[in-house]
């Protein structure tokens, strides 16, 4: 009965737990509701109409994005410049799509897939076809993280101001990136304002600090168009995933056996 004994003053240990670590955390969080769910759900229905399925504005996603360019410190710019000479010596890096790690803030947002937009009481949710990324933007009055855990999309809060969304997100994943080879640093913070530019136009303007590895602020603009014909898809990045990482970048493995492969017996 002895290992009963243990197990037993286990599981009064983790109720204890169970008790007041909620408890603590309850302290430092606002509640769920402040106001009757009937009247938060009556403020939901007053916001900006952005229903509906976002694909990338084709006309301006690639104009934007090649137009902005990042001003580096000299330590950042020095680990760019070693990255270029590694994608002539190995070929692209493709490290983090091999092993389906999703891109993170800016580059989720960035993606040429769709995104919709939903409102809770006291929250906002971006759903991202890419990676089936589900951003959760908290609207209720609580403030960013002094030390933030560290996530691919980070921590995010934000307000209304009018018709438009602002966003200060902070505590991002460093095996993220903001553009390739230009890593970041646990200081990075990124501040977004969504809003409609026109009827159909929807335009995220992320403008992202980081004081290890930019000189100036960098600011990112995409812009997405209303089309709802086709609904958001599954985006599985494991399911036939044919890159293969060998701690140089990586590569396509087409799986093919010989008798398969109409190429395989060439030069033999």
């Amino acid at each position: 009965m002895k290992g009963f004994g243990t197990l037993a003053r286990f599981a009064a240990g983790a109720a204890c737990l169970a008790v007041t670590v909620p408890a603590a955390a309850q302290e430092s969080a606002p509640p769920a509701f402040e106001v009757p769910r009937a009247t938060a759900y009556a403020e939901v229905t007053g916001l900006p109409d952005w229903t509906g399925i976002w694909y990338p504005d084709w006309t301006l996603l690639f104009g934007g994005r090649a137009a902005a360019r990042p001003q580096l410190t000299p330590a950042a710019k020095a680990r760019l410049d070693a990255y270029n000479e590694s994608i002539k010596a190995n070929g692209p890096d493709q490290y983090a799509q091999a092993h389906c790690l999703p891109p993170g803030i800016p580059g989720v947002m960035q993606q040429p897939y769709p995104i919709e937009i939903l409102y809770s009481p006291g929250r906002v949710t971006v759903l991202t076809e890419a990676y089936q990324q589900a951003r959760r933007i908290y609207t209720d009055g609580r403030e960013l993280p002094d030390d933030p855990d560290l996530f691919f999309n980070g921590n995010s809060v934000g307000h209304w101001e009018g018709d438009t969304l602002v966003i200060e997100s902070n505590g991002f994943s460093l095996q993220t990136s903001l553009a390739p080879g230009i890593g970041h640093s646990e200081q990075m913070r990124v501040h977004e304002r969504i809003f409609l530019q026109a009827p159909g136009q929807l335009i995220d303007e992320m403008t992202i600090t980081d004081p290890e590895v930019l000189t100036e602020p960098f600011v990112v603009r995409v812009a997405y168009k209303l089309d709802n014909e086709f609904p958001i898809r599954e985006y599985v990045c494991a399911e036939n995933n044919r890159l293969t990482s060998d701690g140089n970048g990586a590569n396509i493995d087409l799986k093919l056996d010989d008798e398969d492969d109409p190429f395989a017996t060439l030069g033999k």
